[in-house]
């Protein structure tokens, strides 16, 4: 028998800012995934609290950036003190229900560090234990997310499932927009990379999901928020681009409509591990010697930002 791993997309609507009742919908949703035979269940970004916004003009001005006045300082300490720690009841209920259901679950969350939340998600396993937490490293900080700590890595785990052991790496929402972030985690080894997202997805940003799929040779699932709250789209793509005569194909595994639901991407892990032995993509080929611009900082006309930090 093959390895199929199985990814339960969760797209849902929050509860606002009620972590107890996204708590409850939460694990509705997981056990329905646990119930179609989920490895692992996804859930869209920043779930403890929605990803509701502090201030509502943050939206209302298509992200442009606002001045911060006393008002809105206020606003944001009080969006802040929603921050979790791991210790919290929020994730340790999620790592209980991983462990009964014998399913792994990407958990998302405001996480309380230090000076400024993070934006993050934890890979509870099957048995109940965080093996991976990865705080957003592109947080958007010319928005609501200047109030948050940036990450300042990117991470894979061995992630055993039911089915097998795979190699796991996770973005979250706007790093998929940044070749950069799949492109490390497919270097560290990522077999599949798991994306919460919490923004409207169109041609544009899926097409570019899908690229991160193929020029890195991963298997990719994001997760996002229902209609009304956003417009769902929750998608997987495949890593194997070609069949074995060389023919094009097409790599969407699942794309959601704009409705409430459980999406199942399935990925066929032989599949994927014989193309990723032969294909020229990935790591075979590239050039690292002449990258090195990649990682200056220099910043010139016309992509200076004052808000930006490196």
């Amino acid at each position: 028998m093959g390895f199929f791993l199985k990814i339960a997309l969760l797209q849902m609507t929050s509860c606002g800012t009620d972590q107890e009742a996204n708590k409850r919908k939460g694990e509705e949703f997981c056990r329905r995934a646990a119930g179609m035979g989920a490895d692992i269940a996804l859930f869209p970004e920043m779930w403890n609290i929605g990803y509701t916004a502090y201030d509502p003009r943050v939206w209302e001005q298509d992200y442009a950036p606002l001045d911060i006045d006393a008002n809105e300082r206020k606003m944001r300490r009080e969006w802040q003190a929603r921050a979790i720690t791991q210790d919290n009841d929020f994730v340790v209920h999620f790592k209980d229900l991983a462990k009964e259901l014998n399913m792994a679950v990407a958990l998302t969350y405001l996480e309380k560090w230090h000076e400024a939340p993070r934006n993050t998600v934890s890979i509870i396993d099957r048995y109940g234990e965080i093996v991976l937490t990865y705080a957003k490293v592109h947080t958007l900080d010319f928005s609501l997310e200047a109030a948050c700590t940036p990450g300042d890595d990117f991470y894979v785990c061995s992630l055993d499932t039911a089915r097998g052991e795979v190699k796991i790496g996770a973005m979250i929402c706007i790093d998929r927009e940044f070749p950069e972030s799949a492109r490390i985690l497919m270097l560290k080894g990522a077999e599949i990379v798991l994306t919460p997202n919490s923004c409207k997805l169109e041609d544009n940003r899926i097409g570019q999901f899908r690229a991160r799929a193929y020029e890195n040779m991963v298997g990719v699932a994001m997760a996002n928020y229902a209609a009304p709250q956003l417009n769902g789209h929750s998608v997987a793509f495949d890593a194997v681009a070609f069949d074995e005569c060389g023919h094009s194909l097409d790599t969407r595994i699942v794309e959601a409509g704009e409705e409430e639901g459980i999406y199942m991407a399935v990925f066929d892990m032989e599949r994927i591990r014989a193309y990723r032995q032969d294909e020229v993509w990935g790591n075979a080929y590239r050039k690292p010697r002449c990258y090195g611009l990649l990682t200056s900082h220099n910043v010139r006309e016309p992509f200076i930002r004052k808000d930006a930090r490196r």
